[in-house]
């Protein structure tokens, strides 16, 4: 007899532009904001392309690695995806 072929695994389905952009405004909002409370005493005497500079240079790698893939994961719970 031949064994029974495992079911594919389920494929989340991608997100539409909206969603996209909702779950990506969840995760960059709160983080900018808190870098630039933590930021700001530090860099406040810089030019300002510095600043952001800066403040990009710790936002993005954090929402990239970390708050975007649990999002992510939290929004496809949430929506069955």
């Amino acid at each position: 007899m031949h064994a029974a072929a495992p079911a594919p695994a389920k494929t989340p389905l991608p997100l539409n532009v909206h969603e996209r952009a909702l779950v990506t405004w969840a995760a960059i909002f709160p983080l900018v904001l808190a870098a630039q409370a933590v930021l700001s005493p530090l860099v406040h005497a810089w030019p300002a392309v510095l600043q952001v500079f800066a403040m990009t240079l710790v936002v993005v790698p954090v929402a990239s690695y970390v708050v975007m893939p649990r999002l992510m994961a939290l929004y496809a719970r949430l929506t069955r995806r």
